[in-house]
């Protein structure tokens, strides 16, 4: 786990992020009589220019005084956003630089007991994280770009271009260590904040670009997104995407499971079913068993369904451990019904 007290990329699992070596950081902390919070400031000199960004720290803040560049933390502090603007992609390229050749070693040294691990135990190996829009809204804002796709296309465009050069090259590390499963971040890759016809525009030309590159080293891909996703299941069928993470019928109300089922099946792999913090962690063996057996009963049929919480199980308690149990023999049960 990345500890977010010192991470630069408390919210992106993978290969370190790096600055390039002429990149000067400063943070420094700013007490305004009469504020409620202090101010917490960031300036990256790059030769291409200045970025400086402002959030406050609020009393969960655990950040210490300092701004990361990939922290879900930043986006509803900021007071002044990273980029704001076409004019700052050039320096933002020296924020985002390919995996250097010891982080490469250091992660193929990672990866080789992992593989004779799963080897011996025949698990899936899987590889983590591609992300595109989602660190779009780290740098820049949900609201803010979600606006610019409207008023500014072309920056959006640019911006999207710039990180999707870099995830395609940290993909690469990864999928180059024969991992059977690629992650992509997609929270944020959602109908809260695109139309399908933006979505179409924006988003998946990248995701199928990735989808490609994935197989082409004889791997699959996967996105993680657990809310407002139905209206791009035909979307995720063009891309040729292989899996689906995160149906989740508490994060999202809305979600229509017999739907995903019924346009997915066959094709994209489905994986989830059951909400984890509320369901797993605070419901009880009762409510654990309904959703199980619901999840079980739509999305289950014909295969291609992977049971899981959604997403994950984190609390380590008699109650949630109860709960994993239970959720367990109620699968088993669902199975040999």
């Amino acid at each position: 786990r990345r500890d977010r007290a010192t991470s630069e990329q408390g919210d992106l699992h993978g290969l370190p992020v790096r600055f390039a070596p002429e990149v000067k950081v400063r943070d420094w902390r700013e007490d305004k009589t009469g504020e409620r919070y202090p101010l917490l400031h960031r300036r990256y000199e790059t030769p291409a220019g200045v970025l400086t960004t402002s959030v406050i720290k609020t009393e969960d803040w655990v950040q210490g005084d300092r701004v990361p560049l990939f922290d879900d933390f930043v986006i509803p502090r900021a007071r002044k956003r990273l980029i704001t603007g076409p004019g700052d992609l050039p320096a933002l390229r020296y924020l985002l630089t390919p995996p250097s050749k010891d982080d490469i070693v250091a992660f193929r040294g990672a990866a080789k007991p992992a593989k004779a691990l799963a080897a011996k135990r025949d698990l899936l190996t899987v590889g983590e994280w591609g992300v595109l829009f989602d660190a779009a809204c780290w740098l820049c804002g949900m609201e803010e770009i979600t606006v610019a796709a409207l008023d500014n296309p072309g920056f959006v465009e640019e911006l999207l271009a710039v990180i999707g050069e870099w995830n395609r090259q940290r993909m690469e590390v990864v999928l180059g260590e024969g991992v059977d499963l690629f992650i992509r971040r997609a929270w944020y890759e959602t109908a809260d904040f695109w139309s399908p016809a933006l979505y179409r525009k924006f988003i998946l030309p990248w995701l199928t670009r990735d989808v490609q590159t994935a197989h082409q080293a004889g791997a699959k891909l996967a996105i993680i997104t657990t809310a407002a996703y139905t209206p791009f299941l035909d979307l995720y069928l063009e891309s040729g995407l292989d899996a689906l993470i995160g149906l989740d019928p508490v994060q999202d109300a809305r979600a229509d499971f017999a739907l995903t089922k019924r346009k997915l099946a066959g094709r994209i792999c489905l994986w989830g079913g059951v909400n984890g913090f509320v369901t797993m962690e605070r419901g009880t063996p009762d409510e654990v068993r309904s959703a199980v057996r619901d999840a079980m009963r739509i999305l289950a049929p014909g295969g291609g369904f992977i049971l899981s919480p959604v997403d994950n199980v984190t609390t380590d308690d008699a109650r949630t451990w109860a709960n994993v149990q239970t959720f367990i023999q109620t699968w088993r049960e669902c199975r040999s019904a």
